[in-house]
């Protein structure tokens, strides 16, 4: 069926969120490919629409009290659409795991193959106390969409990143405006950007598989100075593999880890 961003509720609930558009410039680098953090935000509106058109987005959830925080996110890349190549987002829930709430999405080209694929889990807070709330009764509400994933259980998605104690200073970052989303704090994107930043572009630009692990674990607000801390991975399946953590300069704590891996054809 097709999806409406614009009005997503027209045409009744869908179990699966689908939209269908070209790679548009501001989301290609030099090498005319589509970039990790597009990706990321590409997801993020999707699975918006799809809250909204299932009766459980911002003001519905709103009005209880309640409110969607993503907490992790696993994206494997295995092709990077190029500009002006029509895509097709779609995006979908798959159930509850403890605290969780499961969505996944993928990315597929105009010959339908799924060139990227994603998982993720979602905590609902109560907006006034910032604490998570059990997600069971909102995701009986929802289509459970059994057997329909993305990613193979053996891939270890949307897993708890370790902490590692190799890290070194790789960068310095202050939470500003653009940094800030509807909820008040830094949006899941903006991480993504912080962490391409820090590294070399043409590693990058040369990536024809990107896989991306993070773990969202505090909120950052507006003014907040992190320093974004890595080090290098071995890994024997891909060409670079680094590990991020940003930690507030104030007191050290952390607000999230990352694990990023790249491969070239090449």
């Amino acid at each position: 069926m097709k999806c409406n961003p614009a009005n997503p509720q027209e045409g009744g609930k869908i179990d699966i969120w689908e939209e269908t558009y070209p790679v548009r410039f501001g989301a290609i680098d030099k090498s005319d490919r589509l970039t990790l953090d597009t990706v990321f935000n590409y997801f993020q509106e999707a699975a918006i629409s799809h809250a909204e058109n299932l009766g459980v987005g911002r003001e519905a959830m709103a009005q209880t009290g309640q409110g969607w925080v993503l907490s992790r996110l696993t994206v494997l890349i295995n092709r990077r659409p190029k500009y002006c190549e029509t895509i097709t987002v779609r995006s979908w829930p798959r159930g509850g795991e403890k605290l969780f709430a499961m969505r996944n999405f993928d990315i597929r080209d105009k010959d339908n193959i799924p060139v990227v694929a994603a998982k993720s889990a979602w905590i609902i807070v109560d907006i006034e106390k910032r604490r998570p709330l059990r997600p069971q009764f909102i995701m009986d509400q929802l289509p459970q969409n059994d057997g329909i994933d993305t990613i193979p259980s053996e891939a270890n998605a949307v897993a708890g990143l370790p902490e590692r104690g190799n890290l070194t200073k790789a960068a310095e970052q202050k939470a500003l405006y653009t940094d800030i989303d509807f909820n008040g704090h830094v949006n899941n994107v903006s991480y993504i950007k912080w962490i391409e930043d820090t590294l070399d572009p043409l590693l990058l630009e040369n990536a024809d598989k990107i896989r991306m692990d993070i773990n969202y674990l505090s909120e950052v607000l507006l003014g907040e100075d992190i320093e974004l801390l890595s080090a290098k991975i071995e890994d024997t399946d891909c060409d670079h593999a680094f590990a991020f953590e940003g930690r507030r300069k104030e007191n050290g704590q952390a607000a999230f880890r990352a694990e990023l891996r790249l491969s070239s054809c090449c």
